[in-house]
């Protein structure tokens, strides 16, 4: 695969970004793309490895090393065909996907993977650019009509499979605008919404139809759904928050992470925020509360807004800068990342807890920490303590709470439906055997952060093709669809 000296002959090369003073102006990606000689140099690296470790790295199971080869041999359309094969939506991924493929990469175990993520990207939008994309029609309609409830990637993908196949396809969104978080969660500069667009005009020439402003169990019951629908699928995401119930709590100026993060988004499309309602970040000192995704891209949207500083607490203890190899791959492993928008200047704090919030005319200006230690106990658990006398305390205008996400919302939709949980509060559903995907009701089914919880994009696209081929089989009996 690629050249089979080309590992030894070619140092890695990837992608670069435009200095942190210039991106920081716009909320445009600012990623710089390699020019085609070097993609090819890099395609080469991919080496004849034998076992493929970086197809189990991948959720979605990509032809990596066969794309790579591919690329590095010039046949773009073919890598093209290839790379969507198993992924609907590679331009989503190549672009906010943390590349688990590439810490399973052969060439990892001496830190210098194949660049996945960049040729990966550079192979679908050279395809948007050359024209090859054309919605895939399907020869025959079934006359089985199937609603989709979500239209984020797990949605999107779902809906598209299961037009390809034939159905009638009806995607509901609660929003004004089909994406679900990729659309409302993730800032414009990781992500620019028109890559969303063009694959909506693909569906809808596949045959989706599109309801936005529609939110189930609100706007229209969802047991109507079970009326006017041969199968519905439920794939509206993990939207409940982790909230922090300390003292102080309530003051004004301590938001969700993503009633921040929404809001830029829709400032970014044109959209009028009413000021007693607006969330900036503007002259302001901030405190990020979580360390991951959801916590840099509030880093980054601050910083872009024109905050005072940000402060970015995290309750687990600092990352290894490196991880042991031998221990780890090809698994995901734990160990220091730091993303563009940490680079453009937050400051990063470690093993703190929030003991309470302190505000002055009922608005937030102090946040009251402590230091934390974690141990395993008899049982190899790990446990926290708190160090004593570790207590400190930072100047706070706006703190965004981003710990992450408990469950779906159960309110509404689900409970009318009267879908089984699970003991995380997921809605309920296996991934294998004959009953894949499917609810506690009958011809109801779940996929991507609903069914599984908190995830990536690439796991919600697996979850979406999947769960559209045991739809498929549900309504015909086998179906044609792709595992």
């Amino acid at each position: 695969m690629g050249k089979p000296t080309g590992f030894l002959e070619y140092p890695r090369v990837d992608r670069g970004y435009q200095p942190v003073e210039e991106r920081i102006r716009f909320y445009r990606e600012f990623v710089i793309p390699l020019p085609e000689d070097e993609l090819t140099r890099q395609a080469a690296r991919c080496m004849d490895c034998g076992i493929p470790f970086c197809h189990h790295g991948c959720p979605v199971n990509n032809l990596i090393p066969d794309w790579n080869d591919l690329v590095y041999r010039g046949d773009w359309q073919r890598a093209s065909d290839m790379l969507h094969l198993t992924n609907n939506f590679p331009d989503f991924t190549g672009r906010i996907c943390p590349a688990p493929c590439q810490e399973s990469c052969t060439l990892n175990l001496q830190d210098q993977p194949v660049t996945i993520k960049t040729i990966e990207c550079a192979i679908v939008d050279r395809a948007w650019d050359e024209g090859w994309l054309q919605p895939l029609v399907p020869e025959h309609k079934t006359g089985k009509k199937v609603a989709v409830v979500g239209s984020g990637p797990a949605g999107m993908a779902c809906a598209q499979q299961l037009a390809r196949a034939g159905h009638e396809v009806t995607l509901f969104e609660k929003n004004d605008r089909i994406g679900g978080l990729l659309r409302y969660g993730i800032p414009d500069f990781k992500f620019e919404k028109h890559i969303i667009d063009r694959r909506m005009e693909q569906m809808a020439a596949e045959g989706v139809t599109f309801k936005p402003n529609t939110h189930i169990g609100v706007d229209l019951p969802a047991r109507q759904l079970l009326e006017d629908f041969d199968a519905v699928a439920l794939t509206g995401g993990s939207e409940q928050p982790r909230d922090l119930p300390v003292e102080g709590r309530e003051l004004e100026g301590i938001h969700f992470a993503m009633d921040f993060l929404r809001q830029q988004n829709r400032r970014v499309a044109g959209d009028e925020i009413p000021e007693d309602e607006a969330i900036l970040a503007t002259d302001k000192q901030v405190i990020v509360i979580g360390g991951g995704d959801t916590g840099s891209d509030c880093i980054g949207t601050s910083i872009r807004q024109g905050c005072k500083s940000v402060v970015q607490l995290e309750i687990l203890p600092r990352p290894p800068e490196k991880e042991d190899k031998l221990l780890t791959w090809p698994d995901w492993p734990n160990k220091l990342r730091t993303s563009t928008s940490q680079e453009e200047g937050a400051r990063r704090e470690w093993s703190v807890t929030t003991k309470r919030f302190e505000g002055k005319d009922g608005k937030v200006t102090r946040i009251h920490c402590a230091r934390v230690e974690w141990n395993k106990d008899d049982n190899g658990n790990w446990q926290m303590t708190e160090i004593p006398g570790s207590e400190f305390s930072l100047d706070a205008d706006l703190v965004l709470l981003a710990m992450g996400f408990v469950h779906p919302v159960q309110e509404g939709m689900l409970e009318e439906l009267g879908v089984t949980f699970d003991p995380r509060g997921n809605v309920q559903g296996s991934t294998e055997g004959p009953d894949a995907y499917k609810t506690s009701i009958d011809k109801v089914f779940a996929a991507g952060d609903m069914r599984r919880g908190q995830s990536l994009v690439v796991w919600a696209i697996r979850e979406g093709r999947q769960c559209a081929r045991a739809v498929d089989e549900y309504l015909m009996g086998h179906s044609i669809l792709p595992r």
